[in-house]
C-alpha cells in the first residue's frame, strides 16, 4: 500500500509525537515515583511521622550528608553550623539535638557560599537553617 503525500507528512507527524511523548516520560522517571523533593529542603510534610524525634535524628534519616564535614583539612573539620529563625546555634550535634521535630516549619541546607551571602563569614561547612512553626 502506497501512501500519499498528506498522509506520509500525518503519519510522520503521528510518529515524532510518539517519541517526543515516550523521551519526555522516561527523561522525568514516568510520573509513578511522585515528586521530586528538593535535597537541601526538609518540609513540614516530610516531618509528620518524625514528630517524637529531635532535629538531630530527622536529619540522620532523611539528609544524613548535611551532618558531614565538608572543604580541606581532616574530614568533619568544617561543619555545618546551625541557624534557627536567624540565631547561630553552633554546631549540628549539640543544637539540633535540643530541637523538637514539633516546633518545625522546615529545614534547609545552604552551602558554604550561600551560607556566607546571606549571613557572612564563617560558614566553612555551610549552614542548617531551621525555620520554626508559627504559634
Amino acid at each position: 500500500m502506497r501512501l500519499n503525500r498528506p498522509q506520509m507528512t500525518l503519519s510522520f507527524i503521528a510518529a515524532f509525537g510518539l517519541a517526543t511523548a515516550v523521551a519526555a516520560c522516561s527523561s522525568t522517571g514516568g510520573g509513578t515515583s511522585g515528586p521530586r523533593r528538593d535535597p537541601n529542603l526538609i518540609t513540614a510534610e516530610e516531618l509528620t511521622e518524625y514528630a517524637t524525634l529531635s532535629a538531630l535524628d530527622v536529619v540522620r534519616r532523611l539528609r544524613p550528608r548535611w551532618l558531614t564535614g565538608r572543604g580541606q583539612g581532616t574530614a568533619g573539620a568544617n561543619r555545618p553550623q546551625v541557624l534557627q529563625d536567624g540565631a547561630r546555634l553552633g554546631d549540628p550535634d549539640n543544637a539540633l539535638r535540643a530541637i523538637a521535630v514539633s516546633d518545625i516549619e522546615s529545614i534547609r541546607y545552604l552551602s558554604a557560599s550561600d551560607a556566607t551571602m546571606r549571613y557572612g563569614t564563617n560558614f566553612p561547612g555551610g549552614a542548617i537553617v531551621v525555620t520554626s512553626r508559627a504559634r
